[in-house]
């Protein structure tokens, strides 16, 4: 586990896109995408159909690891409003399994905006606690510091004289994006306009290692940027601020 502080909150890392927040004894995912190789399948693009399970085996042992006693799903946790039905059986099982267990809260994303818990848990628009609010989608005027989902940030980073592209969080003053956590789910360049827009202001890239976070700053401008010019500037890789976060 990483240490990670938002908010003046701590938090941990506990695997490339998921926080332990000791506080809440609650662990943080975003964008499962439950389901999604299902769904391209009935429009003819067939994909192994075990992103579900993968994605769950992955929950299941990152809870047993960090003994959390809550789980908060920041949205997009099926992939379409049709894949909570649709949840192939084992899946569906083991799901009804983890949802007994702990305190399960699925907050739901403009993927799956009609979530109902059929195999347990409670649905929400958001939580709010603590002072911070558990979103799906950030918001560049938010009155409080949040944690969301949506926007699967990605950076390209050099490895050895190539290019790697890494899951990562993007933090700001009142913003902490989560990447996506599904098996399937693809990703936004970290310093694309739509997550400058949303953040609204300054920001990082963070990656984790094994025990320690890597830091980028996206070069983001106090306001967004107004220029093609600008645009071109700020897609560029920008330099590691520093290799630990304290």
């Amino acid at each position: 586990m990483v240490p990670l502080s938002f908010a003046h909150h701590q938090f941990q890392v506990v695997a490339p896109a998921a926080l332990y927040w000791p506080a809440q004894k609650a662990l943080l995912v975003a964008d499962l995408h439950l389901e999604k190789a299902s769904f391209y399948a009935r429009q003819g693009l067939m994909l192994p159909p075990y992103d579900s399970r993968a994605t769950l085996d992955e929950l299941a042992d990152l809870i047993e690891k960090s003994q959390a006693k809550k789980i908060f799903c920041l949205g997009d946790n099926y992939h379409d409003e049709g894949g909570e039905a649709r949840l192939e059986e084992n899946a569906a099982d083991q799901l009804k399994n983890l949802t007994k267990d702990i305190q399960w809260m699925w907050i739901s994303g403009n993927h799956d905006r009609d979530v109902s818990g059929i195999w347990g848990g409670d649905v929400m628009a958001e939580w709010v606690g603590e002072g911070i609010a558990l979103r799906h989608e950030a918001t560049a005027d938010t009155k409080l510091p949040e944690i969301s989902g949506h926007f699967h940030p990605k950076l390209r980073v050099p490895i050895r004289g190539r290019h790697v592209s890494r899951r990562c969080f993007v933090r700001s003053e009142k913003h902490l994006i989560m990447p996506a956590f599904g098996a399937l789910t693809g990703g936004l360049a970290a310093n694309h306009r739509a997550i400058e827009q949303a953040v609204g202001g300054p920001a990082e890239a963070i990656i984790p290692l094994k025990e320690k976070l890597v830091r980028f700053d996206l070069g983001f401008a106090a306001s967004s940027p107004k220029s093609p010019r600008d645009l071109m500037k700020k897609s560029q890789l920008a330099l590691p601020l520093a290799i630990a976060d304290n």
